[in-house]
């Protein structure tokens, strides 16, 4: 009797081992890795950076990028001024995009001086013509009229060609580009000063011409310095 009852605490031991064998054997890699795989896996899909929500703020009509760019509908009806305030937005934000790169990649360390400038200054007309537009015009379309005089400045820009250009190349093809780019700015603001019906607007425009002629007279200088004729 004593042995038999020795026996029985062994077989059941035996059972649980085997019991606890078998559990850990049929369990599926699946379920195993729902409490040990790796964190990252839990992350949800909306952290990722792709989709995180954009950045870009401002309506650059294709500009920087070189894409072809049409007028607004009916822009050529809207109050002058308007047209004046959508479009010489649109016209510095293209000079800025230029500028930004002459800030990274001039060889010069007094272009990158005069790039950086004239993102500041661009910035702050910018600032102020939308200022204006949202206490004169608030709530009206977008009036981007590429006839007023002065936007044929904006043909031909070679973007792509600028950007891909280094060292000396770059300096004097930004000092051609902007010298351009800035002609044209000069006529729409000549334009300007004869139609705009707010003087804020008139003394912009002249502060414009005076500034960007100036700035043309200089580019001028370094391109001849430089090796790029006039």
């Amino acid at each position: 009797m004593q042995l038999r009852f020795e026996i029985r605490p062994i077989l059941f031991g035996l059972y649980v081992l085997i019991v606890a064998f078998g559990s850990v054997a049929c369990s599926s890699p699946g379920e195993t890795s729902t409490t040990t795989g790796n964190p990252t896996n839990m992350t949800p899909a909306s952290s990722s950076p792709a989709s995180s929500p954009s950045t870009t703020t401002g309506d650059k009509s294709g500009m920087s990028h070189g894409g072809m760019m049409t007028s607004s509908p009916d822009a050529a009806s809207a109050p002058y001024d308007l047209q004046f305030i959508d479009t010489m937005s649109v016209h510095h934000r293209s000079a800025i995009d230029m500028a930004k790169s002459a800030e990274a990649k001039a060889q010069h360390a007094e272009l990158k001086a005069f790039a950086k400038k004239i993102v500041d200054d661009q910035e702050k007309e910018i600032a102020q013509m939308k200022s204006w537009r949202d206490g004169w015009y608030g709530g009206k379309s977008q009036a981007l009229n590429l006839e007023l005089p002065g936007m044929h400045s904006m043909k031909g820009m070679d973007m792509g060609g600028l950007n891909a250009a280094t060292g000396a190349d770059f300096d004097l093809m930004f000092l051609s580009m902007m010298t351009q780019h800035h002609q044209g700015a000069v006529t729409m603001s000549k334009d300007a000063l004869i139609k705009a019906e707010h003087a804020d607007v008139k003394q912009l425009a002249r502060r414009i011409s005076d500034a960007q002629q100036q700035e043309i007279a200089q580019m001028n200088r370094w391109r001849a310095a430089w090796g790029g004729g006039k």
